[in-house]
């Protein structure tokens, strides 16, 4: 199947599924939205720096850290995985319940998203993102903003987000849902290259 263009064509994971598997969508409410290219050294660096602090923080858990790119089907009530309208491939996540883990796919919403902010990618992930996670019952989700070295966090009660949290990217973090994982912000932080915190490096005199 061709490559999805910008019409009021809906789509499904079925059509998604089809398409070539060197371009890179998400599917919200079967709206094709075309992923940015690939991520600067900065997103790579703090997105593998995430991951590995996770994961090691969850060994021996049943819960799954798990990194881009991977598919996480958000069915809707009644709808097969083929059938869903929703499919995205959230930078890092952490998935508790064995259950959704399949072969190629996570079926149903994580507990845990973070997506690492770029200029092309800040306001869908805040917006279009946010709404389809609270609705499909992410537990918590944070957005991680590696130049203004900022973080928005967003915890799930009663079923919605509410007010997000806004916060440094300085000294420790712990998600709300997992208080056992400590992110050690300096550590990551002193990988970034430096342009990516938004300093630029100046050449030699």
């Amino acid at each position: 199947m061709a490559v999805p263009k910008a019409t009021e064509q809906r789509f499904t994971y079925a059509d998604y599924r089809q398409w070539p598997d060197d371009e890179r969508w998400e599917l919200i409410d079967g709206v094709a939205h075309a992923m940015a290219p690939a991520p600067t050294i900065g997103h790579q660096t703090l997105t593998g720096q995430l991951f590995r602090q996770i994961d090691q923080a969850l060994d021996g858990t049943p819960c799954r850290t798990l990194i881009a790119p991977v598919d996480v089907v958000l069915a809707a009530a009644g709808e097969t995985d083929e059938q869903a309208a929703s499919v995205v491939q959230p930078d890092v996540l952490v998935v508790c319940d064995p259950a959704k883990v399949g072969e190629d796919r996570i079926r149903g919403a994580p507990d845990w998203i973070i997506e690492v902010l770029s200029p092309a990618t800040a306001r869908h992930d805040h917006l279009t993102k946010r709404a389809l996670y609270e609705r499909a019952g992410v537990r918590e989700y944070w957005l991680v903003h590696p130049i203004d070295r900022v973080l928005t966090l967003y915890t799930l009660r009663d079923g919605r987000y509410g007010g997000p949290e806004i916060a440094e990217m300085a000294g420790e973090r712990s998600p709300t849902i997992f208080p056992e994982i400590v992110i050690h912000w300096q550590e990551i932080l002193d990988k970034l290259p430096d342009h990516s915190a938004g300093r630029d490096r100046q050449p030699a005199a």
